[in-house]
Order: C-alpha cells, then sequence, then structure tokens
C-alpha cells in the first residue's frame, strides 16, 4: 500500500492534475474538458490524465469517439483514511505532550518549598 499511496500523493502533488481531480468531482469530463481551462498542449494533457489513471484517481471509458474520465473516489478514500491515522497519532502525541508539560519538574516543585 505504501507505493499506492506514494504513486497517489505523487499524482496530487501538481497543480494542474489536482485541478482536473477537483473538476472531475462535478462529474464525468473528456479529455478536451478537462483541457480546456489550461494553456497547455493535447500531449501535456494526455500525460496528466495518463498520470491520473496509471494511480487509479480516474478511469476512462469508451462512449464511441468519447473516451470520458470518471473519478474513482475509492483511491481518494484510501489517501483521506492514512490522512485521518496521522492526524490521530499526531494528536495523540501532541495530547502527550501537553500532559509531560504540565507536569511540575523537580526544580518547580522545589521553588514552591
Amino acid at each position: 500500500m505504501p507505493t499506492e499511496l506514494d504513486a497517489l500523493f505523487a499524482a496530487l502533488a501538481d497543480p494542474t492534475r489536482r485541478a482536473m481531480v477537483a473538476r472531475l468531482a462535478h462529474g464525468d469530463a473528456t479529455v478536451n474538458q478537462l483541457a480546456a481551462p489550461f494553456d497547455l498542449t493535447h500531449q501535456a494533457v494526455s500525460r496528466h490524465v495518463g498520470v491520473l489513471r496509471r494511480c487509479g484517481l480516474i478511469s476512462q471509458r469508451v462512449e464511441g469517439q468519447r473516451r470520458p474520465c470518471r473519478l474513482n473516489v475509492d483511491r481518494l478514500a484510501q489517501a483521506e483514511s492514512w490522512i485521518a491515522e496521522q492526524r490521530r497519532d499526531w494528536g495523540d502525541r501532541l495530547d502527550g505532550l501537553d500532559a509531560h508539560l504540565a507536569k511540575p519538574t523537580n526544580a518547580q516543585q522545589g521553588d514552591a518549598v
């Protein structure tokens, strides 16, 4: 799974691909529709779509001459799950640090006497 997450986060590291994913969150789109907001060559757009497809974030189907792309929300859920786990772990660590810092030290206890 780490390799899958690596590919997923690498794909999402690019702002163009994140924008494409955001567009697909609103519904299926063709490659031309995904390319519309960008000043990119068709080859560059195809490369971005290929990266998203290889990491499993999108799929394409054939409808005659059209090849609409669809977002695979299950892959996003895997990333969300990993992020939530990290957030819980760090929350627990920070809570432990807060508790540790709230304990009086020996020097503080000596000052109070």
